[in-house]
């Protein structure tokens, strides 16, 4: 009978097997490593997933709705009127908080006999801001509040003002708390999407 090459083989060297184990153990070593050079960036300074937890922000966000937050707009430029954002809050930094900011700083922000006003070089005499994301629609704001920010100081609020507790109750929110803003819904399904900022 014919003796076929691929049926006999030299017996392996002890040593060969245990480096062909650590060369396949290195691949996947670097795999893993390549992957988490380009993930934890993307994870830890470009977005990051936070769940929405109670009813300050309805109808706008719901309890336990899974968001994306963008954390890198905000090293290009500064937050705006009407953007959606996750922040420390001021009282406990280890909270995050999500609202929606009002006012931007250096302005004077007047919540009087329901209605939000706003101040600043533009307005002298001040400008009513409309909130079509209110439900309903321009709803009353209270209790009656004046703030003036200074520099690198926002007045955010909540969608939900009658069960949010923002900056008419803990006052103003410093720029370097400021996480990023909502970029993205992902759950539900039903209600996934971007999120589009209120100006």
């Amino acid at each position: 009978m014919e003796e076929r090459e691929d049926e006999v083989s030299k017996a392996p060297h002890p040593g060969s097997r245990q480096s062909a184990i650590g060369y396949e153990l290195w691949d996947i070593i670097k795999v893993l490593l390549i992957s988490l050079a380009i993930v934890l960036p993307i994870r830890y300074f470009l977005v990051q997933p936070f769940i929405v937890r109670g009813a300050s922000m309805e109808p706008t966000f719901e309890d336990s709705e899974y968001l994306i937050v963008d954390e890198i707009s905000y090293y290009l430029r500064r937050p705006e009127r009407g953007e959606v954002v996750v922040f420390r809050y001021p009282r406990d930094p280890s909270q995050f908080f999500i609202k929606r900011i009002v006012g931007l700083p250096g302005e004077e922000v007047d919540i009087k006999s329901g209605r939000v006003m706003i101040l600043n070089a533009e307005h002298p005499s001040g400008f009513v801001m409309g909130e079509p994301y209110l439900d309903p629609p321009n709803r009353p704001t209270y209790p009656d509040v004046q703030r003036k920010l200074g520099i690198d100081e926002y007045f955010v609020l909540g969608d939900n003002r009658d069960f949010s507790s923002d900056s008419r109750i803990w006052g103003v929110l410093p720029r370097k708390l400021i996480t990023g803003r909502t970029l993205l819904r992902v759950w539900p399904p039903n209600r996934f999407g971007s999120v589009v900022t209120a100006n």
